[in-house]
C-alpha cells in the first residue's frame, strides 16, 4: 500500500459533477503537478481550493479541489478529490493526466479496502459501505447506517471481552493456583459465563434473519395454472402492466420478475409460466422453469380461480408445495365455485384484481407471514451476510461443544482451547484475523471508486 491509487468515483456519464478520487503518499504532489491555483501541499487539511486543471499550458477544465491529509481521512492516507464537470471526455482526460503523473488505477472497493486495513474499520463495517450503497429500501438503508456507525461491532466486541476476561482468569488459576486471593474458576462459574453469551450469541443469530429479509430482499413465486389471474396479480402489486394478460391460455411462456417494496421490505416476485400439460416445446421449457421457481423462492403463492373447481393437475401441484406457500383464491369478485374443502389443511387468502382494494388482503397476509412490523420496530443492530452469520452459528456451535465438555468434567485446559476458538471466531466476524483470499475477494464486490 505504498503507492498511490486513483479511480472515479462518481457514475461515469453526463452530469453536473464528477469526482476524481486519489489515496496514496503522493496524492497531494500528484494532484498539484496537474493543478493550476494554490500550491496544494501548503494548503490546509480539509479544504476546498478553487483552480484548473492543466496539461503543460492548456486548460483542461475548472475545478475544486478538496485535500484531506492523513490520519483523518477515510483510508487514513493523504486523499485528494477533484471535483470537475461531468462528462465522459473531461472526467476520463482528468483521469488520464493523474495516472500519466504517478498515481495507480485503483482495484474495485481498494480505497474501502484500504481503510479496513489501516485499521479505520472493522470489516462489518466496510461490508456495510457496499450494503449502503446497493440499500433499495429505507429499511435496507437503516441497516447498512447501523452497521456502519459500529453497532453490531460493538456487540461481537462485547462477546470478546468477556471471553478474554474469562480465559484470563482461567490461565491464572491455572499457573498459580498456590494464592488463595485469587479466584477458583470452577466448571461451574465457566459454565455461568459461558451460558450468558451463549444465550445472548443466540439472539443475535435469531434476529440476524431479519437483517438477510432487509438486505437480500424476499423472492416470491407465482404459480398456477394458465389463466387464473398469475399476471394480473404480478400487475396489481407492481403497479404496472409487466406482464401481459390477455384471456388466451398460456399467453405467459418465461418467467416475469418485477420488485416492490412492501412494509419497507423488497419483494421480488416472479410471474411463472401456467403448469399444465406442455403443447409445444417452448411452453414446456417455460413450465420447466416454473417448476424450478417454486424450489428457488423464498415463498410460493398457488393461485386459484374462485369460481371454478379445483382441476387434477393442480391437486397435484397444491401436493407438490413446499411448506412455506400461501393458496391464493382470486376472482373473489364472483360467485364461488370451488371446492374448498380439498384445501382444509391449507393457508388460504380470498383477493381480486378489479376492485382497488383487492389485493390488500395479500399484502397484509405477506407482512404477517413474515412478521415485517416486528422488524420495522427493532432497532437493526444485527448482521446482515451470509458470512458474518455463519461465523456466529459456529461460534455458537463451539460453545454447545464447551457445554458438553463441562458436563462431562473434560479438564479446565482443555475447556480453554475451545473458549479460544470462539474468540478467534467472533474476531473473524470483526475481521480481528483474516486470509488474503478472503480479504481479496469481499472487496471485489465493490464498485470501483468506493
Amino acid at each position: 500500500m505504498n503507492d498511490t491509487i486513483t479511480a472515479i468515483s462518481t457514475a461515469l456519464g453526463v452530469g453536473a459533477i464528477s469526482i476524481i478520487r486519489l489515496s496514496g503518499k503522493d496524492a497531494i504532489s500528484i494532484t498539484n503537478s496537474i493543478f493550476k491555483g494554490k500550491d496544494l501541499t501548503k494548503v490546509n487539511s480539509h479544504t476546498i481550493n478553487y483552480g484548473h486543471i492543466v496539461d503543460n499550458d492548456k486548460v483542461i477544465d475548472e475545478v475544486l479541489v478538496s485535500v484531506m491529509k492523513s490520519p483523518k481521512t477515510y483510508t487514513c492516507e493523504d486523499i485528494v478529490e477533484i471535483n470537475c464537470h461531468g462528462g465522459i471526455a473531461t472526467t476520463n482526460k482528468i483521469l488520464e493526466l493523474v495516472l500519466l503523473n504517478g498515481a495507480r488505477l485503483a482495484e474495485p472497493g481498494e480505497f474501502t479496502k484500504r481503510a479496513f486495513l489501516n485499521g479505520r474499520i472493522d470489516l462489518i463495517e466496510a461490508e456495510s459501505v457496499m450494503d449502503l450503497i446497493d440499500a433499495k429500501t429505507e429499511e435496507a438503508r437503516k441497516l447498512s447506517i447501523n452497521q456502519l456507525e459500529g453497532k453490531v461491532s460493538i456487540i461481537i466486541r462485547n462477546f470478546r471481552q468477556k471471553l478474554l476476561e474469562l480465559l484470563a482468569s482461567i490461565e491464572v488459576n491455572i499457573d498459580y493456583p498456590e494464592y488463595e486471593d485469587i479466584e477458583v474458576i470452577t466448571n461451574e462459574n465457566i459454565k455461568k459465563e459461558i451460558s450468558n453469551i451463549k444465550e445472548e450469541l443466540n439472539k443475535i443469530i435469531v434476529e440476524s434473519e431479519n437483517g438477510k429479509i432487509i438486505k437480500k430482499g424476499i423472492k416470491v413465486a407465482i404459480v398456477g395454472r394458465p389463466n387464473v389471474g398469475k399476471s394480473s396479480i404480478l400487475n396489481k402489486l407492481l403497479n404496472e402492466d409487466k406482464a401481459i394478460v390477455t384471456d388466451i391460455e398460456g399467453t405467459t411462456r418465461d418467467i416475469v420478475e418485477g420488485e416492490v417494496s412492501i412494509a419497507g421490505v423488497l419483494f421480488r416476485f416472479v410471474d411463472t409460466a401456467g403448469i399444465r400439460e406442455a403443447k409445444d416445446l417452448v411452453e414446456k421449457i417455460g413450465i420447466e422453469r416454473s417448476r424450478n421457481e417454486i424450489f428457488n423462492s423464498d415463498l410460493v403463492l398457488m393461485v386459484l380461480n374462485n369460481n371454478e373447481k379445483i382441476t387434477e393437475d393442480e391437486k397435484k401441484l397444491i401436493s407438490e408445495l413446499p411448506e412455506q406457500s400461501l393458496i391464493v383464491i382470486n376472482k373473489n369478485d364472483l360467485i364461488s365455485n370451488i371446492d374448498i374443502d380439498i384445501l382444509k389443511n391449507k393457508d388460504v387468502i380470498y383477493i381480486d384484481t378489479i376492485s382497488i382494494d383487492g389485493i390488500e388482503p395479500l399484502k397484509n397476509k405477506l407482512i404477517e407471514m413474515f412478521k415485517l412490523e416486528k422488524i420495522n420496530n427493532s432497532d437493526y443492530t444485527y448482521m446482515s451476510n451470509a458470512r458474518q452469520i455463519s461465523l456466529a452459528k459456529e461460534a455458537y456451535s463451539i460453545i454447545n461443544d464447551v457445554e458438553i465438555g463441562l458436563k462431562n468434567e473434560v479438564p479446565t485446559d482443555l475447556i480453554e482451547i475451545d473458549i479460544k476458538r470462539i474468540w478467534e471466531k467472533l474476531g473473524e466476524i470483526l475481521g480481528e484475523s483474516y486470509s488474503e483470499e478472503l480479504i481479496d475477494q469481499l472487496f471485489t464486490q465493490f464498485c470501483l471508486g468506493k
